[in-house]
């Protein structure tokens, strides 16, 4: 008995925000109980695009890719201060175009090898939290760089240039906070990395086959290619070239994902939330859009708002801004909390926790933009 109980507590302890997000679903579902609207709220795209990055990345890891890359960028950066703000600004860019969950399902399994040399545990943390925050506000400078963008984008039938008129003081902002953010919470540490035997070149058919897939990827994001079409060929083509990538799949990140939009579906429909963001969404658009985003996340709360009020561009800053905060504020931090979660944890670290460190940052980064948009308003 007791060494079950020990089990349950072990995996509650390893996963709570999938335990915490089933409980929650569940809960939802006696307030609203299930119907056929239930099969709306899952994004499948999202869960697709997601599965189909995971399986190109198990292959990349398994033929050795970011061992080689590692190797390299270790030989030329030597401390883990300036690969941090390397990682950081890599995030932030590459959000603008790939969106955030991409880059951070892409960059984050190679930000942990490379960090793993400093064994510095604690640099590692605030640097995926840092990531997170990078690739959250670099997606918002373009309306592809994120779902709620681009809902927006086409719902108030927006301009490219006014858009990113808007949008571009809070990134430039942002881009400034992040680094100095690195500066402040990643250590200077010098690497000891050194490797006697050369890292092997990975396997360069299997590695062109995985650039081809994630280009496929990318495409089915930006709505090229459909993403059904997307997500068989990935299966399929991983599926002859390396079956056993399916096992580093991490389906447990894939089912807190269907929690949440489940969760979030729910609140939706409760009456009680509906006629309170009635109520204060006329007031300030923007402020009810971070508000709401820290308990339903950006994404819903944007579509949900857009039916409250006219002013779109309040509402683009809004579900942008209130990607910070809590954990499921956007759930692209998701993606970065279940990666580090993983990884081995250090016993004699006695410092701040994932949870707590990230909601500190994001509070702060949260701070100093809204005070940013009330003296640009």
């Amino acid at each position: 008995m007791r060494e079950l109980a020990g089990k349950i507590t072990g995996f509650i302890k390893k996963d709570p925000i999938l335990i915490i997000s089933g409980i929650l679903a569940a809960v939802s579902c006696f307030i609203v109980p299930p119907d056929a609207q239930y099969i709306g709220y899952i994004n499948f795209r999202v869960l697709a695009i997601l599965m189909s990055l995971m399986l190109v990345v198990a292959v990349l890891l398994r033929i050795g890719t970011f061992d080689f890359l590692t190797d390299r960028l270790l030989k030329r950066l030597k401390t883990s201060r300036s690969i941090c703000l390397l990682l950081t600004t890599l995030s932030f860019f590459m959000a603008m175009f790939l969106t955030n969950d991409v880059t951070l399902v892409t960059l984050v399994p190679f930000s942990i090898a490379v960090l793993k040399s400093f064994d510095d545990r604690k640099t590692l943390m605030f640097t995926l939290i840092l990531m997170t925050v990078a690739a959250n506000l670099g997606s918002m400078l373009t309306p592809i760089g994120n779902p709620q963008n681009l809902y927006l984008y086409t719902n108030y039938q927006m301009e490219l240039l006014p858009f990113i008129k808007l949008m571009l003081p809070y990134s430039a902002v942002s881009l400034i906070l992040t680094a100095l953010a690195v500066l402040l919470l990643c250590r200077n540490k010098k690497s000891e990395y050194k490797n006697i035997t050369e890292v092997p070149v990975p396997d360069a058919k299997k590695l062109a086959v995985c650039v081809i897939l994630f280009a496929v990827c990318v495409l089915a994001v930006a709505g090229i290619i459909n993403w059904i079409v997307m997500f068989a060929a990935v299966c399929a083509v991983i599926a002859v070239i390396d079956r056993k990538a399916f096992k580093y799949v991490d389906y447990m990140l894939l089912l807190t994902f269907i929690f949440f939009f489940v969760l979030i579906g729910n609140i939706g429909r409760i009456q009680a939330v509906y006629d309170a963001l009635s109520k204060v969404v006329a007031v300030s658009p923007a402020l009810t859009a971070v508000a709401a985003s820290q308990i339903i996340s950006n994404v819903p709360a944007a579509m949900l708002l857009s039916a409250f009020t006219d002013n779109g561009e309040a509402l683009v800053v809004g579900t942008n801004l209130g990607g910070l905060g809590t954990l499921i504020a956007s759930m692209a931090s998701l993606i970065t909390y279940k990666f580090y979660a993983a990884t081995p944890r250090d016993k004699k670290n006695t410092g701040m926790g994932y949870l707590p460190a990230f909601t500190l940052v994001n509070v702060v980064f949260l701070a100093l933009l809204l005070l940013l948009w009330a003296l640009l308003r």
